[in-house]
């Protein structure tokens, strides 16, 4: 297959639809944040280099001038220019874009739509369209469980082998019903270890405070092909009655359970108001070992979640499994450690993630950064065979050969576009670069495209739900919003007066870029004004 040309869901990977429900723990996480065969990977185009941006402001396309897309506007719209002085944002730092979603003609709005700019979490629209293109929106993950022993009088003896196939929601439910089906086999005992495959992705190391100083901030985990509850624990606190004169506690209850890590399961009560509750509880996490509550939580407070991403997540997967095995009265003699499933063995069963297009909902709803990078590393993931097929040769998926599955698919769909510099897919990145003439591009091709309901499904309803829900311009729009400290935009689509749909993108990219949000719902209401005044 090697040097066809990429033709559109052609090839498309089989695989089963799961129809396992949200989790609380992933609405929680995702709350607090705020391609391709080895063949295809290996003929794929070199990257761009990204070249040294200034960060106060987007930059023109590097090599040989590209004739522009769309013809450049002379001005912004009078109402947006006005919100950009207003948040004292030069006109320079943004580039922006509105265009009809289903039409070839101009845009009404082409504002430095050739520069390239840091697009932070609007990069995960090129990621998930990319994956839907081609992976398939029916594409699921499947994690395999072998055993490479008998099993007698309830005793396997050997280990239990669970090989991570990059599911990017595997949840502590999901864990807790893959190790049901383990004693659904007989098992009570594992004489030896249970072995965690991890060997699908091949990682670099990751720092999880290196982005921005907070470790302990679920958005900042790091991808793992046996990526378990985001890495993450949630504490729920409960207040308790007590009796007149007695000491009030609030019960806690951690999320899932870690073997050898100590939660406190009561925390006194205070009658303050509720207020930063966390910071009252004055909570310890410097030990991963033991967690310390040296305050007290609010009565006021009533019952709250606390997600936090586990202090040492190198552990995490393996605490998880050890916690939930115990948890079901499960007996392990030997230990948790990484290992591979045996070449040729077939696995005794197979758990399926749910489809593509549900996971993506949840990656652009709610901007769940590790699950877009998941999707980012799948596309150079090998084909994927029927479930309970034996292991496959080793071909690991990767960054890099991501980032050319991407490229050359990027070339084959838009050539005359700069090929967006996708870092790890998710724009939790300093160095990733796109244009809003590509992305408008790109938006259009998924607007006319077969795929079009399950891609507009995934983002943001203005007004409804994910990261738009308090947004109040009152447009009709599904949107993607992005925002690290020094980039701030939206991208997506706008319902006009008309009953048209525009492709609309604004991206600011400047230390105050946060300021730009007056300005984008300013620009979402001009694009939506298409049958009056202008």
């Amino acid at each position: 297959m090697a040097g066809m040309p990429f033709l559109p869901m052609q090839g498309a990977r089989a695989a089963t639809r799961s129809s396992s429900s949200r989790s609380l723990v992933l609405c929680l996480v995702a709350a607090a944040a705020g391609f391709a065969a080895a063949a295809r990977a290996q003929d794929a185009v070199p990257l761009p280099a990204s070249p040294a941006y200034p960060a106060a402001a987007p930059t023109a396309a590097p090599g040989p001038a590209r004739a522009p897309v769309f013809a450049p506007s002379s001005a912004l719209p009078a109402a947006v220019d006005a919100a950009l002085r207003a948040a004292k944002l030069p006109a320079s730092s943004v580039t922006a874009l509105v265009v009809d979603a289903g039409a070839q003609q101009g845009a009404r709005l082409a504002w430095q739509a050739q520069a390239l700019v840091n697009p932070a979490s609007i990069m995960k629209l090129v990621t998930t369209y990319a994956a839907l293109e081609n992976l398939g929106p029916a594409y699921t993950w499947q994690t395999r469980v072998y055993l490479t022993g008998p099993i007698r009088n309830g005793v396997l003896e050997g280990d239990l082998v669970i090989q991570g196939g990059g599911d990017p929601g595997l949840v502590v439910e999901k864990l807790w019903l893959l190790m049901r089906r383990v004693q659904g086999l007989g098992i009570r005992t594992i004489a030896g270890s249970i072995l965690l495959d991890r060997a699908a992705f091949s990682l670099p190391a990751h720092d999880a405070g290196a982005f921005d100083g907070e470790p302990l901030r679920p958005y900042n985990a790091s991808p793992d092909a046996l990526l378990v509850n985001f890495k993450s624990q949630v504490y729920t606190f409960v207040p308790q009655p007590a009796a007149p004169g007695a000491t009030a506690y609030a019960a806690v209850h951690a999320e899932p359970p870690l073997a050898g890590v100590e939660v406190p399961g009561l925390v006194p009560l205070s009658n303050e108001p509720c207020g930063d509750w966390r910071a009252a509880l004055q909570a310890d996490f410097s030990s991963p070992q033991a967690v310390r509550w040296n305050g007290r939580y609010p009565a006021a407070c009533g019952e709250k979640s606390w997600p936090l991403a586990y202090a040492d997540p190198a552990t995490f997967t393996a605490r998880a499994v050890l916690g939930l095995w115990q948890g079901l009265g499960g007996t392990l003699l030997g230990e948790v450690r990484d290992g591979l499933a045996p070449a040729g063995l077939a696995p005794v069963f197979s758990q399926g993630s749910q489809s593509l297009a549900e996971t993506i909902r949840d990656v652009n709803k709610f901007s769940n950064n590790v699950m877009a990078q998941h999707v980012f590393l799948s596309l150079s993931l090998p084909l994927p065979t029927q479930p309970g097929a034996a292991a496959q040769p080793r071909f690991a998926a990767s960054y890099d050969l991501s980032r050319r599955a991407l490229a050359r698919w990027w070339q084959f769909r838009f050539p005359g576009s700069e090929v967006p510099v996708a870092d790890n897919g998710a724009g939790l990145s300093r160095e990733a670069r796109l244009s809003a003439e590509g992305l408008g591009r790109m938006l259009q091709e998924a607007y006319r495209s077969p795929l079009q309901p399950e891609f507009m499904a995934s983002l943001p309803i203005v007004g409804v739900d994910g990261t738009l829900r308090r947004n109040r311009s009152g447009v009709s729009g599904h949107l993607k919003t992005g925002t690290l400290r020094d980039a701030s935009g939206v991208a997506g689509y706008v319902l006009g007066d008309s009953g048209r749909t525009y492709v609309v993108i604004m991206i600011a990219n400047d230390p105050n870029a946060a300021a730009v949000r007056p300005a984008y719902d300013a620009l979402m209401a001009w694009a939506a004004r298409d049958g009056g005044p202008q």
